[in-house]
Order: C-alpha cells, then structure tokens, then sequence
C-alpha cells in the first residue's frame, strides 16, 4: 500500500462547493481508499490505496466520484508521501535567514509547466513577492498578506496553463507529519 496525498482546489471557499470533510472521508473510502485522514476543511487528504494506476488517473478518478455525488467539478492533486517529503526539503526559502515560515506557500501543479511558460513569467519582478518554480511545485514567499498577492493560482494557471492550489507551508508540514504516522 503506497500514501498518497490529495490536494483539493476550491472547496469550502466563501460558502462555495460545500463539501463537509465527514463525506469527502466516506467518498475517499468508498473508492477503496484505506486509512483516510482529513485535515482542515480546504481539501487536503491523506490516504493509502494499492492502486496501480498513475496519480493523474487516481486524481481524475477522485474528481469523476466528486462530480457524480456533488454535481460540480473540483480540480484534484496528488502526491505521493515521497514526493511530498521531498517538496519540504527542498524548499530554498527555508534556507535564508530570519525567514518567517508563516510567508512561506506551495502551489502544487496538476503536471510539469512547459519551460518557455515558466521563462516567461520568471522575467516579471513581483517584489517583495518572490518564487521558485521546481519540476511541479512553486515555492512562495509572500512577506505580505497571500489575499493580496499577484502571485494566485489563477495567475499561474492562465500563465502556466495547468491547475494549480496552494497550501502555507504550516499545511505542508502538517500532511507530510500525518502521511508518515
């Protein structure tokens, strides 16, 4: 049985796609998914499964449930529990001094942006904003308030062309910790 992560993009947001954490355990569970864990109420999931199929599939397969129980579409990540032990470690930011983690964000990608994409937007200067694009991760940090930065998912998404959500890194941490108990 491999852990896998699964990252949610836009329910339970301003009373929109309201899926209770509760039902979207029953669903996960319903699709042959063991020991599910949610954790907050943004999408993020922690499960096993012995499946073969890619994460790509495993994704599109979580998302067809969604749409068939809740009759709208959510855009659905996955990681495995290796993958996302890498992403922590590999985060430069964690690296600077006096870096407060609290700024610190991840936009997980639904695949690897083209390099001619990510060229193009590295050109921009997004002060104080900053990020770092590795393979389908985008670190971020954000000294100011994540509401009020360019640096969105739909800004990445429209410039990438992929989907995209993001975690603080306190959410990271917090599903890589659980996806290791």
């Amino acid at each position: 049985m491999q852990t896998f992560i699964s990252i949610l993009r836009g329910i339970n947001v301003s009373g929109q796609k309201k899926i209770l954490m509760a039902d979207l355990k029953k669903l996960y569970e319903s699709l042959k998914f063991s020991e599910v864990k949610t954790y907050i109420q943004s999408g993020n999931l922690v499960f096993k499964s012995d499946s073969k199929i890619s994460d790509i599939q495993l994704a599109r397969k979580i998302e067809k449930a969604i749409s068939t129980k809740y009759k709208f579409e959510v855009p659905v990540i996955i990681r495995t529990k290796e993958e996302l032990e890498k992403i922590l470690s590999q985060n430069s930011f964690t690296k600077e001094k006096n870096i407060d983690v609290k700024k610190l964000h991840v936009t997980f990608l639904s695949e690897t942006p083209d390099g001619g994409k990510i060229e193009q937007i590295k050109e921009v200067d997004f002060s104080p904003d900053r990020f770092i694009i590795k393979g389908k991760e985008i670190y971020l940090h954000i000294p100011g308030s994540y509401g009020e930065t360019k640096l969105s998912n739909k800004f990445f998404e429209n410039k990438l062309k992929v989907s995209a959500t993001t975690r603080n890194w306190n959410t990271v941490n917090k599903l890589c910790e659980m996806a290791q108990q």
